[in-house]
């Protein structure tokens, strides 16, 4: 199975030649990188086989209706509002040669498939391509697909700010200025969250190797999960025996720390002080980590002492 890359200048292409889906054509200073994944090709395949087949599985069914129906025949309004369903449902109409003509007794309704169209889009099966304004010397063809693919980091975030850790709605503000600021502070929180999660990755079911391996994997290949975390999820205990867990269950674990006010029963008039619960060796992980984790750009920890 080969995955391959192939970039073009942009100079190079015919100016009569059309851009389907793109706002303007490229300029001359632009790269096209085109990027072949045979996984995504046999998927693609298999979809559209199984689309094919359920379109032509009912169209067959509204066929056999026209044929049997003599004392009330279908009418070719009524075939085509039969066959309109059919595909507005499987969205493959393009891929089928349809015929629906009035006739003396009802309707006349034929169909089959178009070959050479299902071979067109065959061919562009598992290729995409990627544009950037960016300079081979500045920016190879493999880190441009692996820029693009870490866009999925952005719609984590927009995930993330939408689900239940960060709950950015319903926004309980009217003014313009304190909508803001709300936005503001969930993108903070969603910030600390993911040094949180660069931090605490030995403690939870992140893959500690990914953002090493994404440097020199191939770029258009599926990710594949390091041995260390196919480990790390089989036995669901880190290397010093504590027990592996997801984001939302070690911040259950660490709110169990509390902070109590405390004042002597025998003596009420004396002054009331603090006392801080005994952490666990779970609780008291995490705290080290972030001690050991350096704020980028500095030596210094995040909470130095």
């Amino acid at each position: 199975m080969r995955w391959s890359i192939r970039t073009t200048c942009s100079s190079r292409c015919s100016t009569s030649r059309t851009w389907p889906r793109s706002p303007r054509p490229p300029s001359p200073e632009e790269r096209l990188i085109a990027c072949f994944n045979p996984l995504l090709a046999e998927e693609r395949a298999r979809k559209r086989e199984d689309l094919l087949a359920a379109t032509e599985k009912q169209l067959a069914k509204i066929a056999r209706q026209v044929s049997r129906r003599r004392k009330t025949p279908l009418g070719a309004a009524e075939i085509g509002q039969k066959v309109g369903r059919v595909i507005g449902r499987f969205k493959v109409a393009k891929h089928f040669e349809i015929a629906i003509a009035p006739g003396i007794n009802g309707g006349n309704f034929a169909f089959r498939r178009d070959p050479q169209a299902i071979a067109a889009e065959a061919g562009l099966d598992g290729i995409y391509v990627i544009r950037t304004s960016e300079p081979a010397a500045r920016l190879t063809a493999e880190d441009a697909v692996r820029g693009y693919k870490g866009l999925a980091q952005v719609e984590r975030v927009f995930r993330t700010l939408k689900g239940v850790e960060i709950l950015i709605r319903p926004i309980r503000h009217r003014e313009e200025r304190r909508v803001r600021a709300h936005i503001f502070l969930c993108l903070l929180a969603y910030y600390l969250e993911w040094h949180l999660r660069r931090a605490w990755a030995p403690l939870l079911f992140d893959d500690e190797q990914l953002a090493r391996n994404r440097k020199t994997r191939d770029p258009v290949a599926p990710a594949k999960p390091s041995p260390e975390a196919k480990l790390k999820k089989a036995r669901r205990r880190t290397a010093e025996g504590l027990p592996i867990h997801s984001f939302t269950t070690l911040i259950a674990e660490l709110g169990t720390l509390c902070r109590n006010l405390c004042r002597l029963k025998t003596d009420p008039q004396a002054p009331a002080f603090q006392q801080d619960t005994e952490p666990t060796q779970i609780q008291q992980r995490p705290c080290e980590l972030i001690d050991a984790f350096p704020v980028p750009g500095t030596a210094q920890p995040y909470f130095s002492p």
